[in-house]
């Protein structure tokens, strides 16, 4: 059965600048998080449109975590929402569904925003414990894109 682990966080860029850069996130998260993302490649599509997959090797700060190949399933560039799969390596072998979904929302005023995000997973045993480094370093990510682009 799936579980869900989620946050809201509130960050002082406006949606639509937030937006551009998740965007460009194959770019800018190596180079504002090298410790967590060495690197992001573009694999299949376009990088942003349903179907397009990447492929993320990650940095030390994850140790010795395999590449992971990540599938954009649905977008909507107007609403400011993404989910997308986990399709191959990564922590994949522990969860069955591993599935991210992010909505930029309004915030107060016109130069903040509200980024609500969650994660579907699933483990692979009972043993298997839930992902929460992976919600630590959401957080992380988002406020590293946030300084980016103060």
């Amino acid at each position: 059965m799936a579980k869900v682990v989620s946050l809201d966080l509130e960050l002082k860029v406006s949606p639509q600048k937030l937006w551009g850069g998740v965007r460009e996130s194959a770019t800018i998260f190596p180079k504002i998080l090298p410790s967590i993302f060495k690197s992001i490649e573009i694999v299949a599509g376009d990088g942003n449109g349903v179907g397009s997959v990447r492929e993320i090797k990650y940095g030390e700060a994850l140790g010795e975590l395999p590449p992971a190949k990540e599938r954009v399933d649905a977008v909507d560039d107007g609403k400011l929402w993404v989910t997308t799969s986990l399709i191959e390596g990564g922590v994949l072998g522990l969860y069955k569904v591993f599935t991210s979904t992010l909505k930029v929302l309004p915030g107060g005023d016109a130069n903040s925003c509200l980024v609500k995000w969650s994660l579907e997973y699933e483990p692979a045993s009972p043993e298997v414990p839930p992902p929460d480094s992976v919600k630590d370093n959401a957080v992380k990510t988002f406020k590293a894109l946030e300084g980016y682009l103060l």
